[in-house]
């Protein structure tokens, strides 16, 4: 796009004080930068992908509250992770992970593994294990 067409709508940047650097050609028919205050589309996907994260945390908050699956999966959810990412953080194979949404076997972790999944979420295994719905 040329210089000049660099999309300038409201967005959560704009609100923010904030803007994205975009590439673009100038009169020349070079690739420069310019700032951006945000764009239509790209604004909408965001909040809608940031609506879906917030419906998933809300849902794995009352799993855990249902004692459907453990702690683990609401702490996953909240710090926007999957199951691949957590598992590489934690150094233990996914379906190891995925076990351990299961409260019997959640209940059952040792110390060292709840610690594990403490770090990595910035909680004590405290909170891990005494949920209160996420408040901190």
């Amino acid at each position: 796009m040329k210089k000049e067409e660099v999309p300038q709508d409201k967005s959560n940047l704009a609100s923010a004080n904030i803007r994205e650097m975009m590439y673009a050609v100038d009169e020349n028919g070079k690739y420069t930068t310019s700032l951006s205050t945000g764009w239509d589309p790209k604004t909408i996907a965001l909040d809608n992908a940031i609506k879906e994260i917030e419906e998933r945390i809300a849902l794995a908050k009352e799993r855990v509250a249902n004692n459907q699956t453990s702690p683990i999966e609401y702490y996953m959810e909240l710090h926007k992770m999957d199951l691949t990412v957590l598992a590489s953080y934690v150094g233990l194979w996914k379906w190891r992970v995925k076990r351990h949404f299961k409260p019997s076997v959640f209940n059952k972790l040792s110390d060292k593994t709840l610690q594990k999944y403490a770090d990595v979420f910035d909680i004590s295994i405290n909170q891990l294990k005494t949920f209160n719905g996420g408040a901190s």
